[in-house]
């Protein structure tokens, strides 16, 4: 029983920081019909602002509980400065082009974000440990866990019931819903479509950096976080359905647990169990859990 509980928190705790993370790749693939591949870029910008936020709350001896109000305004910080520039400066000259050309645009701003990251932060790893101790230990039966595990578990909560509601019960998530169904008659009935994809590409980078600085107190820091999280997100967003939220929830509790099981019970196979997972998925729902079949176009 012990190990069940292990299993299912540690399953669930990966499978939160994940669903933020693809939450963001869905919404901006939704949207903007973009696939992302900078995507864990922009996760890596928030883990590293929230590491030099809170490293600076913490030479001013700040109390701790700061720390997570440092951690968000990473989040903000990286939303508010990066995206608009790569939004308006770059992306918005590809729009209705080819995918796979931008496909190939993305990938080079991942290629330049990464060098980015280098020069700001240097090849030294960070780490913050602090906000991790701030909720203390929870005991779930005879077993000890961290308690900002289950925060991050609310958080990720938080966060998808919040987007939801956002795209489905006010009137900015029904302009945004009527931008993703058709672009042309929206922008005909007064919609600004240009600004509607800049505010959705930057919530989708905000959703990024907020899975990368919540993230920053259980890692280290480092060059080449964004490769294996950009992965693991497409992953997620494949398994549940290219621009689906409940598929992006259900595809990251597939993800973790499957993980958390074999970390468990067969730690060589932890990689390789995603991609099982998203296998045998797309054995039977070749376009995802919750995609609708498209007709096929010639």
């Amino acid at each position: 029983m012990p190990a069940i509980s292990t299993i299912l928190i540690d399953g669930l705790t990966y499978a939160s920081w994940l669903f933020i993370v693809a939450l963001g790749l869905t919404l901006v693939f939704g949207v903007l019909k973009i696939l992302n591949i900078a995507h864990g870029s922009f996760y890596a910008l928030g883990a590293y602002a929230a590491a030099s936020f809170v490293g600076w709350t913490t030479s001013m001896n700040w109390d701790p509980a700061w720390s997570l109000l440092a951690m968000l305004l990473a989040a903000v910080a990286v939303a508010a400065i990066v995206a608009p520039l790569i939004e308006r400066g770059l992306l918005r000259f590809f729009y209705g082009r080819d995918e796979v050309l931008l496909v190939l645009v993305t990938y080079a701003m991942f290629l330049i974000l990464e060098d980015v990251t280098k020069l700001i932060w240097g090849a030294n790893p960070y780490y913050v440990y602090e906000p991790y101790s701030l909720f203390g230990n929870i005991d779930v039966g005879v077993q000890s866990y961290v308690g900002y595990e289950f925060a991050l578990i609310g958080l990720a909560v938080a966060v998808g019931l919040v987007v939801w509601w956002g795209l489905n019960r006010t009137r900015q998530g029904k302009i945004v819903l009527a931008v993703i169904h058709s672009p042309e008659v929206a922008s005909s009935m007064g919609v600004n479509v240009s600004r509607v994809y800049m505010v959705a590409f930057s919530i989708g980078i905000f959703l990024a950096a907020l899975g990368g600085a919540f993230t920053a107190p259980m890692i280290s820091v480092q060059p080449g976080v964004s490769v294996g999280v950009v992965i693991v997100s497409f992953a997620v967003v494949i398994i549940g359905g290219l621009g689906s939220i409940q598929g992006a929830a259900i595809g990251a509790l597939l993800v973790g647990l499957a993980r958390s099981l074999a970390v468990h019970m067969a730690p060589v196979a932890e990689l390789f169990s995603i991609y099982v997972v998203m296998a045998v998925v797309l054995m039977f729902r070749p376009e995802g859990l919750f995609q609708r079949i498209q007709a096929r176009k010639i």
